[in-house]
């Protein structure tokens, strides 16, 4: 196990660097700048700069360097310094915009992926175990709601009805006091009363499509040899199922680490911008619009270092569920 996690480890490093580069390209493929954004935005509002003005500022930015000499100098100050490099738009340094959103977002992963468990693991077992039942029928259809509906249309439904019938405060993570607040057990409370929306936003989605993997996975096992085994030597129905069947089932689950936590992070922008959300997914996409390329590149690779993280979690788990995968 020790050799597996190392080997991965290993291979993180050189994944990491060709990722990044990768990224710094891509953002940097569409016409212009960061300058010739920040002009037409000013030339939007009846501002006009001049080419003078224009060639000092990609001077200070470092923008007419060659672009491996930009991506060099920005490598070497992550690895020299933890140096994210500054943000054009927002004049900070990178990292200080981007850790605060970073745990809220990881905390939203979190508390959604947890419930997306807690909901699709038992219901994809019921449906399996009395298929065809009134019951099952009825999850059905809640699978197929949550995958047809978009998340953003959902947003809009659940905040009008909570605002309306329930009035509650909806619409970002905090409270208006608790915002730029420092961090107490008053501000976590408040956290919590909040962020129930948008992890039920979250968590539709993927349950629905979590519960048809486990009602599958679990109508193919149940019929197996080894479960009529167990079944005649007296084991209870209820030992059986998580001993035998459940356990070889979850494997979908397991593996859905890998890419849940960078999906929520990326994938979730809509629905973020529905309910102003302080996370990343509204900055990057801010940042990829402005051409901001340290703040995008920065986020890119810390979503590709999760990806990474979460898929060695993933087959390290999996061995340990599973004895039929081993690590070699």
């Amino acid at each position: 196990m020790l050799k597996f996690i190392g080997k991965r480890l290993l291979w993180m490093i050189p994944s990491l660097f060709a990722v990044s580069f990768l990224a710094f390209v891509l953002i940097q493929l569409p016409p212009g700048d960061y300058v010739t954004t920040y002009i037409a935005t000013l030339a939007a509002s009846n501002e006009v700069v001049d080419q003078n003005t224009a060639a000092q500022l990609r001077e200070r930015f470092g923008l007419d360097d060659p672009m491996l000499v930009q991506y060099g100098k920005w490598m070497w100050g992550i690895l020299s310094r933890g140096d994210f490099g500054i943000s054009f738009e927002w004049q900070q340094p990178v990292s200080g915009l981007i850790w605060e959103r970073m745990a809220l977002t990881l905390v939203l992963a979190i508390a959604s992926l947890l419930a997306t468990w807690a909901i699709a693991l038992p219901i994809g077992v019921y449906s399996a175990v009395k298929k065809y039942s009134i019951g099952d029928y009825a999850f059905t259809a809640f699978s197929f709601f949550g995958l047809s509906v978009p998340s953003f249309l959902l947003a809009l439904v659940l905040m009008y009805v909570a605002a309306v019938e329930f009035g509650a405060d909806v619409g970002g993570l905090f409270s208006q006091e608790y915002e730029t607040a420092p961090w107490s057990i008053a501000k976590m409370v408040d956290l919590m009363t909040h962020i129930w929306l948008p992890v039920t936003i979250l968590a539709v989605s993927s349950t629905a499509s979590l519960i048809r993997v486990m009602r599958a996975n679990m109508l193919d096992e149940l019929p197996k040899p080894y479960v009529t085994t167990a079944r005649a030597k007296g084991l209870s129905e209820f030992r059986l199922l998580t001993k035998y069947p459940m356990r070889i089932a979850l494997n979908p689950f397991i593996s859905t680490i890998a890419w849940l936590l960078p999906n929520l992070i990326s994938g979730s922008v809509v629905v973020a911008i529905v309910l102003n959300l302080p996370t990343a997914a509204p900055l990057l996409l801010q940042a990829l619009m402005a051409q901001d390329m340290y703040l995008a590149g920065a986020f890119v690779l810390l979503i590709c270092a999760l990806t990474l993280i979460g898929s060695l979690i993933s087959d390290i788990l999996l061995a340990m569920v599973d004895p039929r995968i081993r690590l070699e």
